[in-house]
């Protein structure tokens, strides 16, 4: 095993429900779904059974106004029910009687709050490249690479590095470039290593804490999603212009080359990892 420079997970997130924000964690179990409740819910589309998502901010716009969080600890095999936030603060949980109704009135549309993707599942994602043509907005598959069933985009899990970040806001100073605007499950602290540096990650495999493995596949393209607001975080379209079209590295599953940030992994070996805890390279 080697480990060229010290690295150790910075943070832990979780997002109950798809395209809502989540919450931030300090331990969980990794199975080899992922992260123990990680996407568990999300809302589809009554009228087109698409999932709904944040990439296509223009059918839904301010999506990342919404928050989750559960109501318990998640267990295998058993996930609780989520408290959801909306947009005006009112609390709810996913559990309600009139979950539905409630969520159809706030996002303006007629949804249902599942727990399982419809088969052969996809969401909508806007180009801001196309907007006005034809091919603005496109259908995209999820799952590509996780469960059937699933509400993941492509891979179980989403890997991001300080040393990226750091990259990122060197190469566009004027933005605000935290964690969150990337919606990782694992944050790793990268100490005094400089660039894109799990773009050499990937076909390699990471061991976390003391035994969970995970193999690196593919780095993780970028969308419209990451120049959205989030909280006090403002939008601003130079986030994926000025920063991250810089690196452009070949994707496998897409077989391009692609605007990424971070990386997909899937799980090896499952087990119980926490903040603090070291990560390298086998």
């Amino acid at each position: 095993m080697s480990q060229p420079s010290s690295a150790s997970i910075a943070a832990l997130w979780r997002y109950p429900i798809k395209s809502m924000m989540g919450e931030e964690i300090n331990a969980t179990q990794i199975t080899k779904e992922g992260v123990l409740g990680d996407r568990a819910y999300a809302l589809v589309d009554n009228e087109t059974d698409k999932v709904v998502s944040a990439k296509n901010p223009k059918k839904w716009p301010d999506f990342f106004r919404f928050r989750a969080a559960y109501t318990a600890p998640p267990k295998a095999g058993s996930v609780p029910a989520a408290w959801i936030t909306l947009p005006d603060g009112e609390l709810i949980r996913s559990d309600q009687a009139d979950v539905n109704d409630i969520l159809s009135k706030a996002v303006s549309r007629a949804v249902t709050l599942r727990n399982k993707a419809p088969e052969a599942s996809s969401l909508e994602q806007y180009w801001p490249e196309y907007d006005g043509e034809d091919r603005e907005v496109t259908s995209e598959g999820i799952s590509g690479d996780a469960p059937a069933g699933s509400f993941f985009d492509y891979a179980t899990l989403h890997i991001l590095t300080t040393s990226s970040i750091d990259q990122l806001r060197g190469l566009y100073p004027a933005g605000r470039f935290e964690a969150r605007r990337f919606r990782p499950n694992i944050v790793v602290n990268t100490e005094g290593q400089q660039g894109f540096v799990e773009n050499d990650w990937v076909g390699k495999t990471l061991r976390v804490g003391d035994s969970v493995r995970l193999l690196v596949t593919d780095p993780c393209p970028r969308c419209v999603m990451t120049t959205l607001p989030q909280g006090d975080l403002p939008k601003d379209p130079g986030i994926f212009r000025k920063a991250i079209a810089k690196n452009n590295v070949f994707v496998p599953f897409a077989n391009k080359a692609l605007p990424s940030a971070g990386v997909y992994a899937k799980v090896l070996s499952p087990g119980t990892i926490r903040r603090g805890d070291p990560v390298s390279i086998e």
